[in-house]
């Protein structure tokens, strides 16, 4: 069953903020978890597997409050999981901005898209050339899973260098398998391009289900990122570690979050 969403209390988050990387990961390279429109999902509650294996390298924090550009300037990466409430301009003035200046942002939808969600999130995506559909990725033939929209995609990995880079082979392209549960597929235009697909067997048939864009870049920085998944159920504790979730998931993440810790705009205290 679709695990439900849960709402972390005030004590969960600040342990997420301040207990969430024990490690100590280098300097400057920070991933926040956006917890201001009542998330679905948030480090405490159903990304805690995620939030693990994302420690060790990074510091891991929870926002809470309104979107500014101050505040994203904090983080190398900020992660919007099944935002259930409206962003307002001000808060997507922000992101633009942020995106503009070098930085990394990834959103997670899921079946339905933004309306099943009661979000607004196209509004900033599809500036970029991404829009998550409003409608659910179906199996069209029995496989592995019970529920046909617990889709198991056998060759969905699109780009061969972020396939590599995830861990597959590069003498048998299309070797890494995932499953993309409760999820919704994307239109993508240039310059935006797809890295995950539902592959033949699934409806719609070979329609993205994951997409980056990559701006320019500036002086004295790297390109600011987006990356677009169809289902925040692929980043879930119950789903992370099933098929190679976890490994085509790494090569997005990773593209999205390769930014220097300085760029233009952030001071170091």
């Amino acid at each position: 069953q679709r695990p439900p969403a849960a709402a972390p209390d005030d004590k969960s988050l600040r342990m997420a903020e301040d207990q969430g990387n024990p490690g100590r990961p280098p300097q400057g390279k920070t991933i926040c978890f956006d917890c201001s429109k009542r998330e679905a999902y948030t480090p405490t509650a159903g990304l805690k597997t995620w939030r693990r294996k994302l420690q060790n390298s990074y510091k891991l924090t929870a926002n809470k409050e309104s979107l500014t550009l101050e505040r994203l300037r904090e983080c190398q990466l900020l992660i919007v999981a099944a935002p259930r409430e409206k962003f307002s301009k001000a808060e997507f003035d922000a992101l633009k901005a942020y995106v503009a200046e070098g930085g990394s942002l990834l959103i997670a939808l899921g079946e339905g898209g933004e309306a099943a969600l009661g979000t607004n999130v196209n509004y900033l995506t599809e500036e970029f050339g991404i829009s998550c559909n409003r409608d659910a990725v179906l199996r069209s033939v029995y496989h592995k899973y019970p529920h046909p929209k617990e889709v198991h995609v056998q060759g969905g990995v699109l780009n061969s260098t972020l396939e590599k880079s995830a861990g597959g082979s590069a003498a048998s392209p299309g070797s890494l398998a995932f499953v993309f549960p409760y999820g919704a597929s994307l239109t993508v235009q240039k310059p935006a391009f797809p890295v995950l697909s539902s592959g033949p067997l699934a409806l719609p048939l070979n329609r993205p289900v994951c997409a980056l864009w990559t701006g320019k870049a500036r002086a004295g920085s790297s390109p600011g990122r987006m990356c677009v998944l169809g289902s925040s159920l692929m980043l879930h504790d119950d789903w992370i570690d099933k098929d190679d979730n976890a490994k085509a998931l790494r090569g997005p993440r990773r593209t999205a979050a390769r930014r220097p810790a300085s760029h233009p705009g952030h001071t170091r205290a």
